[in-house]
């Protein structure tokens, strides 16, 4: 059983910056494949970024260099670096992941992952 904890969010005006960390509990990293989705009111579901095991990652074109997914296997965390926020960027981001052997692949898969955090609120304003 993983437990995923998500912290970072906030509010921040268009242009700024967030940092997102997620803290994986009861597996260790090297054996997920991990990414963040996102919901914003009234919508669906949409993967953001992913990383597999062997670092290689995914993003959403609505996202392409300004968001940077990264993990660090020692700490057992997942980053989320997000730049140039945009008010559309305004939803509840959530961590996600699979456990060894699953691992679905690309960003669109990852609101399917087998474990997912709680969930932590970015809003951004114009």
């Amino acid at each position: 059983q993983v437990q995923l904890v998500e912290s970072g969010g906030g509010s921040v005006q268009a242009g700024g910056s967030l940092r997102l960390s997620c803290t994986a509990s009861g597996y260790t990293n090297r054996r997920l494949c991990m990414g963040w989705f996102r919901q914003p009111p009234g919508k669906e579901r949409e993967g953001v970024a992913s990383i597999d095991r062997l670092g290689r990652t995914t993003y959403a074109d609505s996202v392409k260099g300004r968001f940077t997914i990264s993990k660090d296997d020692a700490k057992n965390s997942l980053d989320l670096q997000m730049n140039s926020l945009k008010p559309e960027d305004t939803a509840m981001y959530y961590c996600a992941a699979d456990g060894f052997p699953v691992c679905r692949l690309g960003v669109g898969s990852v609101p399917k992952m087998g474990y997912r955090g709680q969930g932590t609120q970015v809003t951004v304003s114009s």
